[in-house]
């Protein structure tokens, strides 16, 4: 009787984690980041990038493949949902260092705001929501060669 108690208790500590904790538990793939990366880039990614791209990187525009009246598109769900996960890291570590401009997009330079280790931060933090699905497709596709 007391394992049994022993065991639902545990299933439902486990089953009342916070979510950081559940998709930690949940990761089958291997990632190239830690949880340490993943907690300094989630503050980064609010102070930076989430006025555009959502708190949760869910994106804030109701079909981001819409342009917007100045022809221009609404920054992109960073969150597996998109097309974020069809570039590599060194790709999305260049449009943050360089931004969307010479994309023909909107998104400003990180360069001056953001050293070489916050971007890779920034960049696990969105990648943290991604599922184990997008995960190997982004890694199957070269996420992470190194493409330059």
């Amino acid at each position: 009787m007391k394992l049994l108690v022993l065991i639902l208790t545990s299933l439902n500590l486990f089953a009342c984690s916070s979510k950081d904790d559940l998709s930690e538990a949940s990761q089958n793939t291997k990632r190239w980041y830690s949880s340490s990366d993943v907690k300094i880039g989630q503050h980064l990614f609010k102070q930076h990038c989430a006025v555009c791209h959502g708190e949760e990187a869910q994106g804030l525009a109701a079909d981001w493949k819409q342009p917007l009246v100045d022809g221009s598109y609404p920054a992109p769900p960073l969150n597996g949902t998109a097309h974020a996960w069809h570039h590599s890291l060194n790709g999305l570590n260049r449009t943050i260092l360089q931004g969307g401009i010479p994309l023909g997009g909107t998104m400003p330079a990180f360069k001056n705001k953001l050293t070489p280790e916050e971007r890779l931060q920034a960049i696990a933090y969105f990648q943290s929501f991604w599922s184990n699905k997008i995960y190997q497709a982004w890694l199957e596709r070269g996420g992470l060669k190194n493409d330059r």
